[in-house]
């Protein structure tokens, strides 16, 4: 028993330290800059490839974003994949009112892969006029030093830039549990596996320099995985380059969210996760306060602490150092947040589950599966 208490006890320690230590990293690597950065006096020109589709909340938001940025040399190449798609009439009426700014629509659906964002994406980088590459998801809202700021994180070695999606402005419960997933947990983790040179592609927002891309295949390539992140991930450290993190990473405002909206799109990514690094993701199922939590509880029962006021005290510090990061980041805090993660915590364990069971999903109204990808990769294989 004695032995069984020591474990139970040295991992809700390690797992809290584990979690103070992140939590540090991340208010390190995201606090919002004190100033916009400049744009360099040798400012490469620069192609934003924006796949488009549907009409997400803040829409008109984040696409004008594009117009405003302080760079002397970019092109917009937005990319859709039918013509008929509400989206396509707010898109031109952009370009209208923007005519300074060099900008494309371009319609067509190139089935390359299972993924619809990579068939959006290829003509886009077809078509893009310049060698520095930017593959922009619709809802991601741009700062004015955006391309600066990307730019500016590329070093030697480099093969990638990326930036993790920050849930801003919810409307509603479930808009603040996506905030919950997104920012003060996923967003913390990614950049801790950035901070330990383990780097992680995100398809929110991806800087490629083309001959890198092109080295490995070219943008078709991203087919190989069902995310073209984890494709990503994979081709640039095949060439022995890295990802990085930019630091303060960019806005997704939400607005209003369903719970199974939310419950739809974390299962995806879990399930994605799961057949794309199955070694990272099995760990997962350990992620979240709920277990170090239970072994605390089973550990304070055993030796006669106060369990209630033990786990309120565990709670506390694990929540508190959550919420010193929203703040220092300048991410969303409300009243809701501390209960919110709690509720993110409790739904970890099944969506690791999840993840782990499940191989279909439906992305943008396309029917996919794991399960088949698997199938075709084995099929390339033999």
């Amino acid at each position: 028993m004695s032995i069984l208490i020591s474990a139970a006890a040295a991992f809700c320690a390690l797992a809290l330290l584990i979690h103070l230590v992140s939590v540090i990293v991340a208010i390190v690597r995201c606090r919002p800059p004190q100033r916009a950065l400049a744009p360099p006096a040798d400012a490469p020109p620069v192609t934003i490839v924006r796949p488009v589709c549907g009409v997400d909340n803040f829409v008109e938001d984040t696409l004008a974003s594009s117009f405003a940025l302080d760079y002397p040399h970019y092109e917009v190449v937005f990319c859709v994949a039918h013509e008929r798609d509400a989206v396509v009439p707010i898109v031109r009426a952009m370009m209208a009112a923007h005519p300074h700014i060099p900008a494309r629509l371009l319609v067509g659906d190139d089935r390359v892969s299972q993924n619809p964002k990579l068939n959006n994406c290829v003509k886009g980088w077809d078509a893009a006029a310049h060698d520095w590459i930017v593959i922009a998801d619709s809802n991601v809202l741009m700062p004015a030093d955006y391309i600066q700021r990307l730019l500016a994180t590329w070093r030697p070695g480099c093969g990638l830039v990326c930036a993790p999606p920050i849930g801003s402005r919810p409307d509603n419960i479930w808009a603040e549990l996506e905030c919950a997933f997104l920012n003060t947990y996923q967003a913390r983790w990614q950049y801790c596996a950035d901070a330990l040179g383990n780097g992680f592609a995100q398809g929110k927002t991806m800087l490629w320099r083309r001959a890198d891309l092109e080295a490995g295949g070219g943008i078709r390539a991203l087919g190989a995985e069902l995310a073209e992140d984890a494709a990503s991930t994979k081709l640039v450290r095949g060439l022995g380059l890295d990802v990085r993190l930019v630091d303060a990473p960019f806005a997704q405002p939400l607005g209003r969210r369903g719970f199974r909206e939310v419950w739809r799109r974390q299962t995806r990514w879990a399930r994605l996760r799961r057949a794309s690094f199955p070694h990272l993701f099995l760990p997962e199922g350990l992620s979240g306060a709920l277990m170090p939590a239970l072994a605390l509880a089973f550990v304070a029962h055993v030796v006669g602490w106060p369990l209630w006021e033990s786990i309120g005290a565990f709670a506390a510090l694990w929540y508190g150092a959550e919420l010193a990061l929203a703040a220092a980041a300048g991410w969303h805090v409300s009243a809701l947040s501390p209960p919110i993660a709690l509720l993110r915590d409790l739904l970890l364990p099944w969506l690791w589950l999840d993840g782990l069971l499940g191989t279909d999903f439906v992305w943008r109204g396309n029917a996919m599966s794991i399960a088949e990808d698997a199938e075709l990769a084995l099929d390339d294989a033999r």
